[in-house]
């Protein structure tokens, strides 16, 4: 996705490490007219019919999931829960992720209520490295007994692993940005 990539390359910051910061547009403040385009790229992308929920974890794929929703038919949205919480209740699916960013455990959770077997789900996260977030959901979405339509990706760190192993597993993973290096400041993007 063109506009995507450009927009990385202009507003992006390269952090100590080969974290991309995109916070200024993407996953602290958002540009909605971006998350509108990526919306409608991630509609084209899976085009099934039959998608009914969009999950994610909480907090930065919440923003890109919601505005996404309105491109399949406002199907509901649902995010993993990263903390226990008394508002949170009933029987939970739950599974342990590592998040990449903070190097902590996490066990996230979903209330079994809002998915079920008669769901066909779309994961949608904002980045993906070495995975674990995006196994994590699609653990849940197994647990749950719904369709997996496949899982979109904002921004994917081609240069770890995550990707190439889910690919492998014959997800139908559709990533909108590749970044294949970040090189002394430099990002260079995989060709489509």
């Amino acid at each position: 996705m063109e506009l995507l990539k450009q927009r990385i390359l202009q507003d992006g910051k390269v952090k100590e490490g080969g974290v991309l910061k995109v916070d200024s547009f993407l996953n602290h403040r958002m540009d909605i007219s971006l998350l509108q385009e990526i919306g409608k790229e991630f509609r084209r992308r899976f085009p099934q019919p039959e998608i009914n929920k969009i999950l994610t974890i909480e907090a930065s794929g919440i923003g890109i999931a919601a505005i996404t929703a309105q491109y399949f038919n406002n199907a509901d949205v649902v995010f993993a829960k990263k903390t226990k919480s008394k508002n949170l209740d009933g029987e939970l699916y739950t599974v342990p992720v590592r998040s990449y960013t903070r190097g902590e455990l996490f066990e996230v959770q979903v209330a079994k209520r809002y998915l079920d077997e008669n769901d066909c789900v779309l994961v949608i996260d904002d980045f993906l490295a070495h995975g674990q977030a995006l196994k994590g959901l699609m653990e849940i979405v197994r647990q749950s007994g719904a369709k997996l339509a496949g899982c979109g990706i904002v921004i994917e760190k081609g240069f770890q692993s995550g990707g190439e192993h889910l690919r492998e597993q014959g997800v139908n993973l559709q990533s909108l940005a590749i970044v294949d290096s970040i090189e002394d400041g430099v990002i260079t993007f995989r060709k489509d």
